[in-house]
């Protein structure tokens, strides 16, 4: 008995060191989108345009935080960069209010808000961790027309962040 404990012990030793170079480290343990405007993958939950495996899962758009893409690089997701899949486009005002749907809370630094590459806006959580439901405020200034913005929810404690495509008619 003795000597199985003192293998299994040796053993134990001898794979945690490969287990924790085979596990991803710096995942973000959270999950939102923007779900008013809604955005395109709250298209896809709500059936409003034809999907695959994001349309139950529309929280989970998650990649390195500087990407600027729909689908956070997520290859699973790419779909949601396709910008002539026919997403509705909703008609909003030249200041508008973007609504996040958080299924799962994690420690924030900004949220951010883009048009065309060009930074919008930005929030600070300053560490902070939101609600159930999150509301920005962002003014278009002088955009207007058809226009996609990219939103990201970048997470404190990790290289990650949760990104969203909404599609606007601003004007």
């Amino acid at each position: 008995m003795r000597k199985k404990r003192t293998a299994a012990a040796i053993i134990g030793a001898a794979i945690a060191p490969l287990l924790l170079a085979v596990v991803p480290a710096g995942t973000a343990n959270a999950h939102a989108y923007v779900s008013s405007p809604p955005s395109r993958q709250a298209q896809c939950a709500a059936n409003t345009v034809p999907c695959g495996d994001i349309k139950y899962e529309p929280q989970s758009v998650e990649g390195p935080k500087g990407l600027t893409s729909c689908s956070g690089g997520n290859s699973r997701f790419s779909e949601l960069d396709d910008d002539s899949k026919g997403w509705t486009v909703t008609p909003v005002g030249t200041t508008t209010n973007f609504d996040w749907t958080v299924r799962v809370s994690h420690a924030t630094t900004t949220w951010q808000y883009f048009v065309g590459g060009t930074k919008l806006a930005e929030f600070n959580d300053g560490g902070a961790r939101p609600g159930e439901t999150v509301s920005h405020q962002v003014d278009f200034g002088g955009i207007r027309g058809q226009q996609k913005v990219l939103a990201v929810w970048n997470i404190a404690d990790t290289e990650m962040a949760f990104y969203a495509c909404i599609d606007v008619n601003i004007g």
